[in-house]
């Protein structure tokens, strides 16, 4: 596949240079090689791969058929790295600007010249009597000669590009406004209760992290919030809130330049209500099926339509890398802005899986907690009776921009973001490295990355999920990391809201960036007793904690072992 797509443009090249050529020594063959070019047969593969390397221009100037064919061949990725127009191609006559090659059975077409080969040549022979009557040709405006200058033009280098957090957007358990949402996590409100949405009684869960009342009026048109999964609606909902919370009016956004405003906001598992909907439809009939099923569906449509609405046509795209999604999205989108590539950006993630094929398939990796009696205490990272973790739904939003484009738009600025890492377990699909080596070397990495010495780094949003085995790999990857660190304060948001999958990152962003306006830590809640090794004085305890945070890390973890930390800090204007 490689090579053929290399070798496209490379022949169309090399045709282009032999007849600039030719054009005034049409017979000409180079005496170093004329076996390449005497005999008018295919060349066999073994002896194509004889055949001289392509190194200087006097290979360019005669011959066609034999050249041509090793050069298009299955050898075209090894040349690549030697064939370069020379000078004297660029000193050469130049061909028609532009030309076209069509074909069809009863007429060719080359370089806009409609000719008919003899039928009673081969195929060797019809190429090069179709290239011999190049004088003749017609402009057909396809495809342009190559420039010297874009061979040897350097991407520009960028430097200094900070990246800050300039709006946030949430849609949660307890609150779809930023204040609201982080005011009521310091004040230990949870989010968890029994399902309502559908009936329960089949499954050993019956809790979650639901919303109970969630209207997108005003953010989203009405035909498409009748028709589009609430993981769709979550994200519109909760991007257009990010940029309202920045300040991007719609007089900003006539200012704004749209090829440099991106969208990555990614999903675990996408529209999972409209592909249960369409498989129920299917038993009747496809007929029945809604055709939005398939785009409605899909993890990266959310993204393209935020994008489709406001215009934005920088980079857009989703990643779906479980419960690490978010932070995926989040690190992804800031390298876009540090890059130059983008100015602006909108990232982080949406799930909204609480349905029956939702719920049953989590029981059935039996990694939910069953304290159906007291919903608001099931959730309890840490603690030694913790028996799983509570599934929630909702969105997170980040409006990241760089920082003299914030600057010099009068931006509100919450925080910078440093950098990030990622890295894989590679060992296990629902569970971590024992050892937590992949989580301890995705936290140094995202530390080297950011330039952040582990001393500076005074408070961890921790994944912690309230699963007997995760909690405590992750906290021994903390300590191996920060142990010697007195200053150090860790919590959990899920204790509160309960695991949001592919939003979770996103939402415990959020509140990462307000522990750091605030100067608030929220609470553990239910954190009674603490397993066996973990130190009570590093946790936040029952009430919230004020807390001078000088850098802020925040850790994300997914099935399949994929780790993803970030860090934030206090904007200084430097």
């Amino acid at each position: 596949m490689v090579a053929s797509a290399v070798a496209s443009p490379l022949c169309t090249w090399l045709v282009a240079a032999y007849i600039s050529v030719s054009g005034e020594k049409t017979n000409h063959r180079p005496s170093s090689s004329p076996a390449m070019f005497s005999s008018s047969k295919r060349l066999s593969r073994s002896a194509r791969r004889k055949l001289p390397a392509v190194t200087d221009c006097k290979n360019f100037s005669g011959g066609g058929g034999g050249l041509m064919s090793s050069l298009c061949g299955s050898s075209i990725t090894n040349l690549m790295t030697s064939l370069e127009p020379c000078e004297e191609y660029y000193k050469s006559k130049p061909l028609s600007s532009s030309f076209s090659i069509l074909g069809s059975e009863n007429s060719f077409f080359i370089f806009g010249l409609k000719n008919s080969p003899p039928s009673s040549m081969n195929r060797t022979q019809k190429r090069i009597h179709r290239t011999a009557q190049t004088g003749k040709s017609k402009t057909m405006a396809i495809a342009t000669q190559p420039s010297k200058e874009a061979t040897t033009k350097k991407k520009p280098i960028t430097k200094n590009r900070r990246v800050v957090v300039t709006g946030l957007g949430v849609v949660s358990p307890v609150g779809d406004v930023a204040d609201v949402f982080y005011e009521n996590l310091l004040e230990g409100i949870s989010g968890i209760s029994e399902i309502e949405a559908f009936n329960c009684d089949q499954f050993p869960t019956k809790i979650a992290g639901e919303i109970k009342s969630f209207s997108a009026d005003g953010w989203v048109a009405p035909k498409l919030s009748k028709r589009a999964d609430k993981f769709m609606l979550y994200l519109l909902t909760a991007g257009k809130k990010a940029l309202e919370d920045g300040g991007v009016t719609k007089d900003v956004m006539k200012d704004l330049d749209v090829t440099k405003c991106g969208v990555i906001i990614g999903s675990a598992l996408g529209g999972m209500k409209i592909f249960q909907d369409g498989i129920e439809a299917l038993m009747v009939s496809y007929k029945k099926m809604n055709p939005f099923c398939v785009p409605f569906a899909t993890t990266n449509m959310g993204s393209a339509i935020l994008a489709m609405d406001l215009g934005w046509m920088g980079p857009n795209y989703s990643i779906s890398t479980a419960c690490a999604t978010s932070n995926f999205c989040i690190l992804n989108a800031a390298n876009h802005i540090t890059r130059g590539e983008s100015d602006m950006m909108l990232c982080g993630g949406s799930d909204s899986a609480i349905i029956p094929i939702g719920l049953g398939g989590f029981v059935a990796c039996n990694s939910l907690s069953q304290r159906n009696s007291d919903p608001k205490r099931a959730s309890r990272p840490w603690d030694v009776s913790r028996d799983g973790f509570v599934m929630g739904e909702g969105a997170g939003v980040l409006l990241l921009e760089e920082l003299e484009h914030a600057k010099a738009r009068g931006a509100k600025i919450y925080a910078e973001f440093l950098g990030g890492s990622f890295t894989s377990d590679a060992y296990h699909m629902t569970e971590s490295r024992p050892d937590g080596t992949g989580i301890a070397l995705c936290i140094e990495k995202a530390l080297t990355q950011s330039g952040v010495a582990r001393e500076d780094v005074n408070y961890i949003n921790a994944h912690a999920t309230s699963t007997p085995s995760g909690d405590l790999h992750e906290y021994e990857a903390i300590m191996r990391s920060f142990g010697n660190n007195s200053e150090l304060k860790i919590n959990s948001t899920k204790s509160i809201i309960g695991h949001l999958l592919g939003a979770a990152g996103a939402v415990e962003a959020i509140a990462t960036v307000k522990a750091i306006q605030t100067g608030w830590l929220h609470p553990n809640m239910n954190l009674e007793n603490p397993d066996v090794g973990v130190d009570k004085n590093v946790l936040v305890g029952a009430k919230k904690e004020q807390w001078n945070i000088k850098v802020a890390l925040s850790n994300s973890f997914g099935f399949g072992g994929h780790n993803s930390s970030i860090v934030f800090a206090p904007y200084k204007d430097q």
